[in-house]
């Protein structure tokens, strides 16, 4: 059954399914001279260069590009974007497919290393290293890549990731009630 729900900010505007459909509602929109009626129609989508099925939403002559599965999550899974705190995750990894029985938050650290189809290691931030015949860790903070060093195991490698990892979670960890700063 298809469930719809007004989009928070442009409530009597457009609304959002859970099955990942975007409408725009039957309303009177004022022109510089004149007044037009706007019937209620399905929103056609465009694909990001990500390749996320996006609409264009439009209120008091300005409009925003929104993608499909953030709505979606917003008006049915309770989703407050935070940046890349939470994030929204397709579960059959089909970015078109944005349903809400579909859609989960996740933290963007999984998001991003859940599916290590064509890596060469088993573990997050490692691979091979084919010039040096060694494997190699890095990790991403804050948006930047950190080189860890080469290894001659995959496991050392993996060791050296977690313990970067460990080190940036216990410095983001709350130290009475105040907040640590995140280094670069």
């Amino acid at each position: 059954m298809e469930i719809w729900k007004d989009i928070e900010g442009y409530e009597g505007l457009y609304q959002v399914s859970n099955l990942g459909k975007v409408k725009s509602l039957e309303r009177k929109v004022k022109r510089s001279n004149h007044t037009i009626n706007v019937k209620e129609k399905i929103l056609k989508y465009a694909l990001s260069k990500h390749g996320y099925r996006v609409v264009s939403l439009w209120k008091n002559n300005k409009g925003k590009t929104k993608s499909i599965h953030v709505l979606v999550a917003v008006c049915f899974l309770n989703h407050k974007p935070n940046g890349y705190l939470l994030v929204v995750d397709h579960i059959d990894e089909n970015k078109e497919n944005n349903s809400s029985n579909n859609l989960r938050l996740t933290t963007n650290r999984f998001n991003c290393t859940r599916n290590q189809k064509g890596f060469s290691s088993q573990y997050v931030g490692v691979h091979w290293h084919k010039s040096y015949n060694k494997w190699q860790s890095i990790i991403m903070i804050k948006g930047k890549y950190k080189y860890l060093g080469r290894f001659h195991s995959e496991h050392e490698a993996h060791l050296a990731y977690q313990k970067a990892l460990n080190k940036i979670l216990n410095y983001e960890k709350p130290y009475n009630n105040c907040k640590k700063r995140i280094f670069h």
